[in-house]
């Protein structure tokens, strides 16, 4: 499954260090990535954690037999025999003649503290912490959305309250309580962005 790029590029967690040393400069994913442009400003994610935002400069596509050395050096390793062992561990079923993205990017921002991936749509604040504040806060909150702010903070995370709920497909329904207790605190000044 191919996956587009909206506002965030997530890098596998094995590659911080290479990340944050200026060493991986591009990603690859296998097949054509929609919203992958130059000039395009995105989160970058790794391990989990937001690290600040690189902005997209190269986009190629190519088949995975064409790659090169200068490929793989781009995109943190020694040669393209490393970069072919790699790709393979993450896509198994991968075939020579398949087609590659190579998204080459720059570091735009850097985070002093890289912000928790799922903290970072409240500015930097926790999610819990947003929705034990709404709950004490005489706030209007629809009776669905007190109810799903009591179910995040007795489960303490998005994803075990939505595996509560039915699996991780309903992230989506407590992510948006949370925001909108988020935008209210934050309209009646009761939150600060941390960054």
């Amino acid at each position: 499954m191919t996956y587009g790029i909206s506002k965030h590029l997530e890098i596998s967690g094995e590659y911080r260090d290479k990340l944050l040393r200026g060493e991986k400069r591009a990603t690859i994913r296998v097949g054509r990535v929609p919203g992958a442009r130059p000039g395009k400003v995105v989160y970058i994610h790794c391990g989990g954690y937001v690290y600040g935002k690189v902005r997209i400069t190269n986009v190629r596509t190519k088949r995975v037999r064409d790659l090169t050395d200068e490929d793989a050096n781009l995109d943190g390793f020694e040669n393209r025999e490393e970069l072919l062992k790699a790709l393979r561990d993450h896509y198994p079923n991968l075939r020579d003649d398949d087609i590659v993205t190579i998204i080459e990017f720059e570091w735009v921002e850097r985070f002093d503290e890289p912000i928790l991936s799922e903290h970072l749509p409240y500015e930097g604040h926790d999610p819990i912490e947003i929705a034990k504040r709404a709950l004490e806060e005489d706030i209007p909150l629809s009776p669905r959305d007190r109810e799903l702010l009591e179910l995040l903070v007795e489960c303490g995370s998005i994803r075990k309250a939505a595996k509560a709920l039915g699996g991780l497909g309903k992230r989506d329904v407590i992510r948006r309580a949370v925001r909108k207790a988020f935008r209210l605190l934050k309209s009646r000044g009761a939150l600060k962005g941390r960054r």
